[in-house]
């Protein structure tokens, strides 16, 4: 079995859940198969479908008949759901974000601890690389994804000196584009920065926002009325889409209302405060540090 992080929130996600022993479940981001695992002990006759697009998490896949692996992007989930004959289900689980499984192997290339190829594919069968982007990306493409994906304080000066240094030698290691762009780099800010810009690669590399709304808008038509979502983000683009979608039916903030002034969205909070791991967890699991988990079901007249 490959080595995977602890499952983030477990317990907080199992009792989100309101696991059915019946029911029909499904975990968008298997992984190493620890929150899989876990539903799985609340199932007598229910059955749990996993999706997961790295190849490394078939490995993890349990040998149990209630158990269906589908080694798929979770974006396609609905229509893999109705193939499979479920149309409607009673829980979906998404534990967003990179395992550390992927950050700890250097070949993938999500780390800029280790040098390696420019990567960051969660999909391998996927043609499209990070070093792809960054010798191909316009000037203002680059800048877009600095500034609303990685948050950085200078995306403009960032996208400019790629775009001179690519002109120069293409990218295709991490340690080149990591020199690269040490005059973009805050002095005793390197690993933060680093880790922004990183981020906002793997974005847009795997096009996660636009997986993460598609996935959103999917899960509020395949619950029952009585099912439940539960989304844990790990940092703040995530949960800001997370919330504004189950808030108000929409990604943007905005919301539309009926005649009377209710707001139209198909989901209603069930956690009106959210969810955050206690400083125990923290000290045991740093991945949780910036776990945030949110639990909704639809909404009723």
């Amino acid at each position: 079995m490959s080595t995977y992080h602890i499952p983030v929130l477990l317990g907080e996600s199992i009792e989100g859940l309101d696991i059915k022993p019946d029911g029909i479940y499904v975990d968008l981001t298997f992984g190493g198969g620890g929150h899989s695992r876990e539903i799985l002990k609340h199932l007598t006759t229910g059955k749990l479908i996993g999706f997961d697009q790295d190849v490394d998490a078939e490995k993890n896949v349990p040998d149990d008949d209630r158990f269906i692996f589908v080694r798929h992007n979770f974006r396609y989930f609905k229509n893999f759901m109705k193939y499979l004959g479920y149309p409607k289900v009673d829980g979906i689980l998404a534990d967003l974000g990179v395992s550390s499984h992927e950050f700890d192997v250097a070949e993938r290339g999500f780390s800029f601890r280790f040098d390696g190829d420019l990567d960051m594919r969660m999909n391998q069968d996927s043609n499209f690389t990070a070093a792809d982007l960054l010798n191909e990306y316009s000037v203002e493409d680059l800048y877009r994804i600095f500034k609303f994906y990685g948050e950085v304080k200078n995306p403009g000066k960032l996208a400019h000196l790629v775009d001179t240094k690519r002109k120069e030698m293409p990218f295709t290691t991490i340690q080149h584009f990591k020199e690269v762009i040490v005059p973009c780099t805050p002095k005793f800010k390197e690993h933060k920065y680093l880790a922004q810009v990183f981020q906002a690669i793997r974005i847009e590399v795997n096009q996660e926002m636009d997986v993460l709304k598609e996935m959103l808008l999917q899960s509020a038509d395949m619950l029952k009325p009585d099912g439940r979502l539960v989304v844990i983000t790990y940092h703040s683009l995530e949960d800001r889409l997370v919330k504004n979608f189950i808030r108000d039916g929409k990604f943007d903030g905005s919301a539309e209302k009926d005649f009377f002034g209710n707001v139209q969205t198909p989901l209603t909070a069930i956690n009106r405060k959210v969810i955050v791991p206690g400083e125990k967890e923290i000290e045991l699991n740093g991945r949780a540090r910036s776990a945030k988990l949110r639990i909704a079901q639809p909404k009723t007249d």
